[in-house]
Formats: structure tokens, sequence, C-alpha cells
């Protein structure tokens, strides 16, 4: 007879532990999955800076070193957000390795195995930011309103890297190969970044892209995190996620995870490889 888990959060709780740390020792052994993840974010910020920098009008200015300021928040953003192709891609390989049967036969927590995945993208995440604020300083970005802000801000960014990460993961147990989990987790995210306040201004666009544009989840988070570094390009729409872009930001980020964590978890119970 297999024994049956303790059960309960603590039992949940450790057994995500030791799946997360699974994922990140076999990070760490393919280095180039990490050096990648860090390339990408970097010529974004070069080439939006410095290609488009002279010709973005913030306001009112179309000075290229207030477009970086402007710029790097909707890059942090976009960066934690892309970290959903990687997440769907690696649980749609250990589905075709067999490993998540593998892991379901085992006595552990249900949602252990997606909450471990996640939770190790989130420090890969991490590890990408804190290179990629390291870089923006070196082009000209600077934070005006404190490290306390400051902080506040990159806590918003991760969890909504968080959050997004659990659609991957549903992407991930819904496809049959890596490779088109890697497809399935950037095709909507394009729309998702492009269409929000991280490039340009919200303002100069039509009335009914600008309407969805101030209601994107990615755009709250953009503007909160604006805000708490206080760059230029403060979104001042009426609509109530540009008002109040923190606490849209946070109540964005848990309902995508609660909603995405729950689907996530159902499919996996009926998964199979």
């Amino acid at each position: 007879m297999t024994p049956r888990p303790a059960g309960g959060p603590a039992q949940s709780a450790r057994d995500s532990l030791v799946v997360a740390k699974r994922n990140l020792i076999r990070m760490s052994r393919i280095p180039e999955m990490v050096i990648f993840g860090l390339i990408q974010p970097i010529m974004f910020v070069v080439l939006f800076s410095y290609v488009f920098g002279g010709s973005m009008n913030i306001g009112g200015t179309t000075d290229s070193g207030v477009y970086r300021e402007f710029l790097m928040a909707g890059i942090f953003a976009q960066t934690v957000t892309f970290a959903t192709a990687g997440a769907g891609a690696g649980i749609a390989d250990d589905m075709h390795k067999g490993l998540i049967d593998r892991f379901r036969s085992l006595p552990m927590a249900r949602g252990a195995v997606l909450t471990g995945r996640t939770l190790a993208d989130l420090v890969q995440t991490a590890l990408t930011l804190l290179v990629l604020a390291i870089v923006a300083l070196l082009v000209g970005w600077r934070i005006h309103e404190g490290i306390p802000k400051a902080l506040g801000a990159f806590g918003l960014l991760l969890l909504l890297g968080y959050a997004f990460t659990w659609i991957g993961a549903l992407i991930g147990l819904s496809v049959r190969t890596p490779e088109a989990a890697t497809s399935g987790g950037l095709i909507w995210l394009f729309p998702v970044t492009f269409i929000s306040n991280a490039f340009v201004d919200s303002s100069q666009m039509t009335p009914w892209l600008r309407h969805i544009a101030d209601w994107n989840p990615f755009s709250a988070t953009v503007q909160a995190c604006r805000e708490l570094f206080g760059n230029p390009g403060v979104s001042h729409s009426g609509a109530w996620p540009m008002q109040h872009s923190v606490w849209a930001s946070l109540l964005w980020s848990v309902l995508i995870i609660v909603v995405f964590r729950t689907l996530s978890v159902r499919k996996y119970r009926n998964a199979t490889a």
C-alpha cells in the first residue's frame, strides 16, 4: 500500500519547496536557460532606448532620457510576464517525458508540482530583474521616490510575473509538446504587452484602444511602478485601474493566481503524458 500524505497546508508547502528545489537544481545545470533569459530583456532595453528614444513624445517632450525612464517600468513588466513561456514549456516537457505521471503516483500534495515549478520560475525572474535593473541604471534610469517604494514596485512586478506563470502552467498542461507550449505562451503575450501603456503613452491611442489599454492588468502594474519609482509618463486617465494603480495591480494579480491555479490543478489531476 502506498502511504497517503499527511495533507494540509504544511504538507503542501513542504512538497512544493522540494519540487521548487528540484527545478532550481535543474536550471543551474542548464546555465544557457538563465543566460538567454537575461539577454532578451537587455536587448529590449538597448533597442527601445536608443532606436525609439528620440521619437517618442512623453509629457510634451521627445528627450531620449525622459523616454528611457518612462520605458523601464514597461520593460520590467514585460520581462516578468514573458516568464510565462518558460513555465509552460517546462511543464510540457515534464509531461512529454512522463515525469508528471511519476509525480502523480507519489504521496504528495496535488498542487505541489505546479506550485514548486512556479516558485522556481519566480526565483529565476527575480534574478533577471536584478540584472535588468543594473543595466537600466547604466542607461540612465533612476529611482526618485526612495528605496522602500522601489522595493514595493519590484514586489508588484514579481507578483504579476508569478500570476502569469500560472497561465503558463495551464498552457503547458493543455498542449502535447514543449514547442507548442512556447508558442502558445508567447502568442497572446504580444497583444497584452503592446496594447498597454508600457512603450507608448496610452493617451495617444484611439479612444477604444485606450480603453482596452487602461483596463489591461499589465498596464495597472506598469502605472503603479512608474508612480512608485517616480518616473515620468504616469497616465492621467479617469479609468479606475489608472487612478488606483497599486490596488488594481494587486487585485488583478491575485485574481489571476486564484483563477488559473484552480484551473491548472484541476487540469493536472486529469493530465496524462
